[in-house]
């Protein structure tokens, strides 16, 4: 049953995650605690992980949590079912809609979508932010996590507007990583 239940959350996701992992982000929150497989925080840190781990985000959560779950089969479960429809739909694309792609309607309809992709991808970011900013599900806030939020913050800040250059995703990981360990000691 709950190979059954991992695919039909996950196929789920797939079917109406758009703009990309941090789109889906919402809606995979909603399926796992709807199913009750995680709680609020230990999902934030299977997010953190599949941030952090190569491939896509939407992939290795899925991957993850299938397998806190149901171990090997359940990872194979989940990552196949957020992965089918949109491989059916790229199929579909490619072989019968190339030639609508250029048409005006269907590029004002992608067009639309990009605001709305934008707003869910801030919303699930300033959510992820809000939620770090707590110690450990109490009502005291966390001052090492706001702190080291605007530390990362004012580095991204630095970088884009005063040097004019774009922070390296790794620099940056590895970045967070280090001065989360020495805030929150190894």
């Amino acid at each position: 049953m709950i190979l059954l239940d991992l695919f039909l959350g996950f196929f789920r996701v797939g079917c109406f995650s758009f703009g990309g992992a941090y789109g889906a982000i919402p809606l995979i929150r909603d399926v796992v605690l709807s199913y009750g497989w995680l709680d609020e925080e230990t999902l934030v840190y299977f997010i953190a992980v599949s941030e952090s781990t190569p491939g896509p985000i939407m992939v290795n959560l899925a991957t993850y949590i299938g397998s806190s779950q149901a171990g090997f089969w359940g990872a194979a479960t989940a990552t196949l079912a957020v992965v089918f429809p949109s491989f059916l739909i790229i199929l579909l694309i490619a072989a019968v809609f190339q030639k609508f792609l250029k048409h005006r309607a269907v590029q004002a309809v992608l067009g639309g979508l990009k605001p709305c992709m934008i707003g869910i991808v801030l919303a699930t970011g300033i959510y992820m932010v809000l939620g770090n900013m707590k110690a450990d599900s109490s009502e005291h806030f966390n001052f090492r996590a706001i702190l080291l939020t605007l530390f990362l913050l004012a580095v991204l800040l630095v970088q884009k507007f005063l040097r004019k250059k774009k922070l390296d995703p790794i620099s940056f990981l590895l970045l967070s990583a280090v001065l989360g360990a020495l805030l929150y000691g190894i």
